[in-house]
């Protein structure tokens, strides 16, 4: 008897754990129902306005939310979000909403991903509170999982050194031949792809260097700094024909159409080929590259093939490998690239007449006709 009594405690005590891993395991990988994070404090975020909801990441996640969730914020002086994503990047569609968990942020951050200052505009202030609650579970994954990627830095897991700094000539309907390259940076590096990429352009009798991620003092503290094996490029630098424009990614923003400006002004008065590079040669090189096929004439399935080729160089994305993942990118990167330029989200990108629509933007930003007809020249086949 008493034999049986110790059993039934043991087994008592056993499940009582399961139960309890389990409820764990729920709360800190994404159960179905997250506890909500109620009346915590709020932080301005000095860099760039946003409002921190002073919880850690890590915290936060074990209340049970996961990347990729839906939420709702409700802010104590009556300002609230709903429905906006939880990621770990900034995945969201410029000028969207989204709850962030950056990694190395000190708490998750509510913002506008490339908008408007969203401590300003909620008019919270410090002393406020924030309530978050899930709305619906694993609503946003797919964009997570496309957008959540990481590349490795080791030439040898590469095929080629082109695949390696991501670099080649944009070759599409209506552009010269070899008269635009595209690549990662041939100064910063970070990612350990300079030496492939000054070679490569080198290679490519580049002439004309169209920085999109730097600052001349950026460039300086490259070059003093040692930046490795880069000679043909300081040798373009110190020859007046590196044009570091700096542009950020918020594509709708008017610093970012006078960034533009710099660029057509680069290509216009300088002679081809050139190369146009940001830190990857993913994002700004994008948007640019995107911008130049469409007015010279290339076809929407030809910009986005173009452009998916990074993303097969780097993550093995295109159409026969992680398909969903491509579609993705396409939908929610691209795309609003190039109805933006288009001025109307209603565009059938597919039948539009996008050297027309381009041609319209450039126009709209500031680009004059004089110019225009020079970048014709310079980078059009359809003479």
């Amino acid at each position: 008897m008493r034999k049986a009594q110790i059993f039934k405690k043991i087994l008592a005590y056993l499940l009582a754990a399961v139960v309890c891993a389990g409820a764990v395991s729920l709360a800190g990988c994404g159960g179905r129902q997250p506890k909500p994070l109620e009346n915590c404090p709020v932080l301005r975020d000095d860099e760039f306005g946003g409002v921190y909801i002073q919880m850690t990441i890590d915290d936060f996640n074990k209340l049970g939310y996961s990347y990729g969730d839906s939420v709702n914020i409700s802010f104590s002086n009556g300002y609230s979000l709903e429905g906006i994503p939880y990621y770990s990047g900034y995945y969201s569609r410029n000028g969207q909403p989204l709850l962030v968990a950056y990694p190395g942020y000190p708490y998750i951050k509510a913002c506008i991903n490339n908008g408007d200052p969203l401590w300003d505009l909620s008019e919270v202030s410090e002393g406020d509170t924030a309530t978050v609650t899930l709305a619906e579970k694993d609503y946003f994954l797919a964009i997570q999982n496309a957008r959540n990627l990481r590349y490795l830095n080791d030439r040898e897991k590469f095929p080629s050194d082109e695949v390696f700094a991501n670099f080649r000539p944009v070759s599409v309907t209506g552009m010269k031949e070899n008269i635009l390259y595209r690549s990662a940076s041939p100064c910063d590096n970070q990612y350990n792809r300079v030496p492939y990429v000054d070679a490569l352009m080198e290679k490519a009798a580049v002439d004309t260097v169209i920085d999109l991620a730097d600052t001349e003092a950026k460039i300086e503290g490259y070059l003093s700094a040692g930046s490795p094996c880069s000679p043909y490029f300081l040798s373009l630098y110190e020859s007046g024909l590196v044009f570091p424009i700096g542009m950020n990614t918020n594509f709708g923003s008017d610093g970012f159409k006078a960034k533009v400006l710099q660029v057509v002004d680069a290509i216009v008065n300088n002679e081809g080929p050139y190369l146009v590079h940001c830190t990857e040669g993913k994002d700004r090189t994008g948007f640019i590259c995107m911008l130049l096929e469409a007015f010279c004439g290339a076809s929407y399935k030809e910009i986005v093939t173009d452009y998916m080729i990074t993303y097969d160089n780097y993550y093995q994305i295109n159409l026969n490998n992680q398909r969903d993942k491509y579609d993705v990118i396409v939908h929610d990167i691209l795309d609003p690239m190039i109805l933006f330029v288009a001025g109307d989200e209603n565009t059938d990108l597919e039948t539009a007449d996008l050297s027309e629509l381009a041609e319209r933007y450039l126009e709209r930003i500031g680009v004059s006709l004089g110019q225009l007809g020079a970048l014709s020249e310079k980078l059009s086949s359809r003479q």
